[in-house]
């Protein structure tokens, strides 16, 4: 090979200065390129991890709140029946009551029931008080007792003096 004469050297300098500086670019470019998709994954990734925890977090407190609802559910179904319940007692007791005052239309029966009521009425009161006075204090099951005593007496007699 030869030696190159000034013009041809010009001419081989340009070219590799015009190949260098594209090819570079290029390198360049790829690298940047690779490294900045790099880098858009790995955040792309971080940011689906972080929505997977707040939707699994979401989830269990949807959830819950679901469970928290059923519950209240079945507990104000329960509370329903109670109240039901209660008021079919208390239509009773009060039906029972009314019973035991009705005259029957037969003599010597409404004067049984005229005699037995305040008869067994006296024997319970009787009885309550000597509990009492022997145990020296009232229980709620003698407060009960007292209250289903003066229920049938006091409620009966408030009860007819209104019609009722």
């Amino acid at each position: 090979m030869g030696h190159l004469d000034g013009e041809g050297r010009v001419v081989i300098e340009a070219l590799i200065t015009f190949l260098g500086g594209s090819a570079f670019r290029m390198v360049w470019g790829e690298v940047s390129s690779y490294f900045t998709r790099r880098q858009e994954h790995a955040h792309e990734l971080a940011t689906m991890q972080v929505q997977a925890e707040l939707e699994a977090s979401r989830h269990g407190r949807d959830m819950e709140r679901i469970k928290l609802t059923a519950d209240l559910g079945v507990r104000e179904i329960q509370v329903a029946g109670d109240v039901e319940i209660g008021k079919v007692e208390a239509d009773a007791w009060l039906d029972a009551v009314r019973a035991v005052a009705k005259p029957t239309g037969i003599a010597w029966v409404d004067a049984w029931n005229g005699a037995i009521r305040p008869g067994l009425a006296t024997l319970a009161a009787a009885v309550v008080a000597f509990g009492v006075w022997q145990a020296g204090s009232v229980d709620d099951w003698t407060q009960g007792l007292v209250a289903a005593i003066l229920g049938v007496y006091v409620a009966d007699r408030s009860l007819a003096k209104r019609g009722k």
